[in-house]
C-alpha cells in the first residue's frame, strides 16, 4: 500500500498577524504618544530627558550644587503594591480616574515610612484591550498622584493581553523608589515608653478590603448608583466607595524637615491590610507596647454601613479595614504637641492616638 502523504493545514489567504490573536500594536503606540505631557507634568529638575528611550532616567542629587536637597549618604527605598479589586468597583461603576491615585497612594505611603523622599514612579497596566479613553483617564489619575506625592512618572507599560482578561478588566500595578539620609532612617529601636502615638485620618476605605466591600454590596443588594442618606446625602455609594486613598507624602516629608537635627519620629506606619493594630505593631520593637485609646478617633459612616449592611464582627473590621486612621506616627512625647499642630496647618486631620509602653512589642487597643 502506498503511504498517504500527510495533510498539510490549508495555506491563509494572508500571514498570520499580531491584530489577528487582537493585540492592536498601532493602537497601544498612539496611547504612548499621547500621554507625554500627562507624564511631563511630574518631571522635576532630576528628570533627565530621553526621548525614545526603553527607561526613564532620574539623577541623584548628590554633592550637586544645583539642587535644592544634597545627600552625605543616600540610600535608595523602592517598594510595589497595587490597587486590588477596587479596579472592578471603577469597572462597574466606569470611572477610572481615581484608581490612578490610589495606585500611586499605595506604594508612596509605604515608602515615606522608611523616612524617605519620592523620587519617582513607574506603573504597569494589563488590559483585555487598549481603549484610549479608558486608559487616559487611569494615566490622569496617576499623574495626579504623582504630583501630591511630589515624585516624576518616568515611565511605565500597558499589556494587551485578550486571552487573560475579559473585555472590559484590567489590573494595575506600581513602583516607587526613594531617597533617606542613612543616619535619619527608620529604625524601630528608637521607639521609647513614653512616646506618643499620632494618627492621621483616612479619607475612607482606602485600597484595602474591596473583596469584602463588593461582597456586602452583592449581600446586601445595595445599589452602586443610588444615595443612602445615612451614609452620604450628596453622593452615590459608588462614588463614595471609589474615594481615592490619601498621600501622606507632603506632610510626613515636610514634618521631618523641620527637624534638621532632632529625630523627633521615633516610628510610623501606614494602616493598610491588617488593620491598625497589624500595621503599628510593624513599627516597634519586642520592648515596647503602643496602648491605644478606641475613643481618640472618629470612626467615617462608611464603615458603620458597610459593617450593618454586612453583619460584620467588630473584631473583622479592626482585621480588615483602616477604620478611619490611614497612617500613624510616633512622636518623642516634648515634640508631640508641636507635631499635631504642623500637621493639622498642613491639612491634616489629627488623633492623638496613645503612648508608647514597656511591653513585647504588641499594639492594645482598649476602649
Amino acid at each position: 500500500m502506498p503511504k498517504t502523504p500527510p495533510q498539510m493545514p490549508p495555506k491563509p489567504s494572508r500571514g498570520l498577524t499580531y491584530a489577528d490573536s487582537g493585540v492592536d500594536i498601532e493602537a497601544g503606540d498612539r496611547f504612548a504618544g499621547s500621554i507625554q505631557t500627562l507624564m511631563r507634568r511630574t518631571y522635576g529638575t532630576r528628570v533627565i530627558n530621553n526621548p525614545g528611550g526603553f527607561a526613564g532616567l532620574l539623577r541623584l542629587d548628590y554633592n550637586e550644587q544645583l539642587f535644592k536637597h544634597n545627600y552625605k549618604d543616600p540610600v535608595l527605598v523602592a517598594c510595589t503594591d497595587g490597587v486590588g479589586t477596587k479596579v472592578h468597583l471603577a469597572t462597574e461603576m466606569k470611572t477610572y480616574d481615581t484608581v490612578g491615585i490610589d495606585l500611586v497612594a499605595m506604594s508612596v505611603n509605604d515608602l515615606i515610612v522608611q523616612g524617605a523622599e519620592p523620587l519617582l514612579f513607574l506603573d504597569y497596566i494589563a488590559v483585555h484591550k487598549v481603549e484610549q479613553k479608558t486608559l487616559y483617564d487611569i494615566l490622569q489619575g496617576i499623574t495626579k498622584g504623582c504630583e501630591l506625592a511630589r515624585c516624576a512618572l518616568i515611565g511605565g507599560e500597558t499589556a494587551e493581553m485578550n486571552d487573560l482578561y475579559k473585555p472590559g478588566d484590567f489590573d494595575l500595578a506600581g513602583f516607587a523608589v526613594g531617597v533617606v539620609e542613612l543616619k535619619r532612617a527608620m529604625d524601630s529601636a528608637r521607639v521609647e515608653p513614653g512616646d506618643v502615638v499620632i494618627g492621621l485620618a483616612s479619607s475612607g476605605v482606602h485600597s484595602n478590603g474591596y473583596s469584602l466591600v463588593r461582597k456586602v454590596v452583592q449581600h446586601a443588594k445595595l445599589d452602586l448608583h443610588k444615595v443612602y442618606p445615612e451614609l452620604d446625602p450628596d453622593r452615590t455609594l459608588g462614588k463614595v466607595l471609589l474615594e481615592p486613598t490619601r498621600i501622606y507624602v507632603d506632610p510626613v516629608v515636610r514634618l521631618q524637615r523641620g527637624y534638621k537635627v532632632k529625630k523627633i519620629v521615633t516610628g510610623m506606619a501606614h494602616i493598610t491590610g491588617g488593620g491598625l493594630a497589624d500595621n503599628l505593631e510593624r513599627a516597634l520593637h519586642d520592648g515596647v507596647d503602643a496602648v491605644i485609646d478606641r475613643g481618640a478617633w472618629e470612626v467615617p459612616p462608611v464603615f458603620r454601613f458597610l459593617q450593618q449592611h454586612g453583619g460584620i464582627a467588630d473584631d473583622e473590621m479592626d482585621r480588615v479595614f483602616n477604620m478611619g486612621v490611614g497612617y500613624c506616627l510616633i512622636v518623642r512625647p516634648t515634640f508631640a504637641e508641636a507635631a499635631v499642630r504642623k500637621l493639622e496647618k498642613l491639612g491634616e486631620t489629627v488623633y492623638t492616638l496613645g503612648k508608647i509602653t514597656k511591653g513585647k512589642g504588641r499594639v492594645k487597643i482598649k476602649g
